[in-house]
């Protein structure tokens, strides 16, 4: 059983044409605005744009794809709220672009912030974009539909609550929190949020892989990960945190980015 490599097409050209016209709208107003950090608040809301296109092109089974599409567009509104009320709470850009990007280009900036971006979203989505244009099996192969789909809830259900626990620990006085927050899933992995995210497209590839073709979309949630762990997130907010007092030692006792439970006394860790 293969997917409909025409339909697939189909899906796959108008998707890289709504995440163009989504990231060339945004590096607009965020050039304009001299806020290139705007591009953090269309990740989301173009992944989901990516998973509603795909289920208005696709042909594959209807359940499942408008199933993904509801999921990634739940995950996406979620994060977008969070995404805008950090930009909208603070008139400077994040640090992390003003480093990465000193001295660019405008079209440097382009390529390195939108053009990047765009791809990546095109890529992560591949799994959703295929299962758009695929017909389910009859056999057990079908179950692992709705297990992926349960594995991207339990993976939006973690990052929620980290995400909510960390809001907890910075509304409270710096006088009354400790200065780690180390408790809760932050007890358990120093990026639970990135870890839960993680978890959504891992889920949305397991998912496409009711389809006999879907496994060979691995590098997507594999890309996914890189970036969570690597590139923009998890090592990146290590390197701003490494002088904060007491993170050494919070490093040394809870795991980089998969849970497990916190060492009792300090010890070296490589990550």
């Amino acid at each position: 059983m293969t997917p409909d490599v025409r339909n697939l097409r189909r899906v796959a050209v108008l998707s890289a044409g709504v995440v163009a016209g989504a990231q060339a709208a945004t590096a607009v107003v965020a050039l304009r605005a001299g806020r290139r950090d705007y591009a953090d608040a269309v990740w989301g809301p173009g992944l989901a744009a990516v998973a509603v296109t795909s289920a208005l092109a696709g042909r594959g089974d209807a359940r499942r794809r408008w199933t993904l599409a509801a999921a990634t567009t739940a995950w996406a509104a979620r994060l977008e709220r969070q995404m805008l009320a950090r930009i909208r709470g603070s008139r400077e850009e994040d640090p992390r672009y003003t480093e990465f990007l000193d001295g660019d280009s405008t079209a440097a900036v382009v390529g390195k912030v939108f053009v990047t971006q765009g791809l990546s979203q095109l890529l992560v989505s591949v799994p959703i974009q295929l299962a758009a244009a695929s017909a389910l099996p009859r056999g057990r192969r079908k179950w692992l539909a709705p297990a992926g789909l349960a594995v991207m809830a339990g993976g939006a259900l973690v990052e929620a609550l980290a995400d909510r626990q960390k809001a907890r620990y910075s509304e409270r006085g710096e006088d009354e929190r400790p200065a780690v927050l180390d408790t809760g899933l932050w007890g358990w992995s120093r990026h639970p949020n990135y870890f839960g995210d993680s978890l959504v497209w891992d889920g949305a590839w397991l998912a496409a892989t009711a389809s006999p073709f879907g496994g060979w979309t691995l590098p997507a949630p594999a890309l996914m990960s890189y970036l969570l762990m690597f590139a923009t997130g998890a090592k990146r907010t290590e390197r701003r945190m490494q002088d904060r007092p007491g993170y050494q030692d919070y490093r040394s006792r809870v795991a980089f980015f998969f849970p497990r439970p916190p060492r009792t006394a300090p010890a070296d860790e490589g990550a």
